[in-house]
């Protein structure tokens, strides 16, 4: 298991940012998501971060909505995204889970951290749980040996930050823009603010997520950022796809893209 604190002072050594992909648990399906992560790993990916697929999500756009649906058609369960944790970290990758808070409250707290730390899991990204209401969660990861993400926005106000870097350790996620998720144009122009405004309150690595597909975007990204987050533009790869095989060969393809934008400044 490599945990995300030895992912980052590796980046940091090499002078680069660390490359973090996104795909959910079940998509394109069971086999499959671990397969592309596989590849994502092989081809350039640092971390992964595996979707626990939910019904209500809040920040996601239109492309992990519609993986997540097919997720869910497959029948994938907590129990498939555990399965899914454990294929994924016997690639050395540091994986995190990332999910809303409603499935890990009526899962059990203590009982979600210690399952995702038996598969190998380092830690959970939780976008809607607020500081205020994260100490149950924060014992529960801690007595787990789970790192706890949290996200900034460009909307967060210093106090919000601080409170929020308060309760996060491995990294702190920022996100580029307001909105929900899905590769653009052009990454947030509030990013290079929000992650030097967040460094004011944390020694923690920041990472960048929310717009970043191609490799330009990435190496832009990682002039300014500890980590570079990416997961519609995966998941579009796959969606677009004709079959998993040729799905696989697109998430290659776009992870060394993207491995060779965050290491264009080393």
């Amino acid at each position: 298991m490599t945990s995300l604190s030895t992912v980052f002072e590796k980046t940091r050594a090499e002078g680069r940012a660390a490359l973090v992909g996104y795909l959910p648990a079940g998509f394109p399906s069971a086999e499959g998501c671990v397969a592309a992560a596989t590849a994502m790993v092989e081809a350039g990916c640092d971390v992964i971060e595996v979707g626990l697929p939910y019904s209500d999500p809040l920040m996601d756009g239109p492309t992990i909505q519609d993986a997540v649906h097919r997720a869910m058609v497959n029948g994938t369960r907590i129990a498939d995204v555990f399965r899914a944790v454990e294929g994924i970290a016997a690639t050395g990758a540091a994986t995190l889970v990332m999910t809303y808070w409603n499935p890990v409250y009526r899962y059990g707290a203590e009982r979600f951290a210690s399952s995702l730390a038996s598969a190998g899991g380092v830690g959970v990204i939780t976008p809607d749980l607020t500081p205020e209401v994260a100490g149950p969660w924060r014992e529960a990861a801690a007595g787990a040996g789970l790192d706890t993400v949290f996200l900034v926005a460009p909307s967060s106000t210093e106090e919000r930050i601080a409170a929020v870097t308060e309760c996060c350790s491995g990294f702190v996620y920022a996100a580029s823009l307001m909105g929900v998720t899905g590769a653009r144009a052009s990454v947030g122009a509030a990013a290079e603010g929000l992650v030097a405004r967040t460094r004011a309150h944390t020694d923690l690595p920041v990472c960048v997520g929310l717009g970043v597909g191609t490799g330009a975007q990435a190496a832009e990204v990682a002039a300014y950022a500890d980590g570079v987050i990416v997961g519609s533009a995966f998941i579009r790869r796959l969606l677009d796809a004709p079959d998993e095989a040729t799905g696989l060969k697109g998430v290659t393809a776009l992870a060394e893209e993207l491995a060779a934008g965050v290491r264009s400044r080393a």
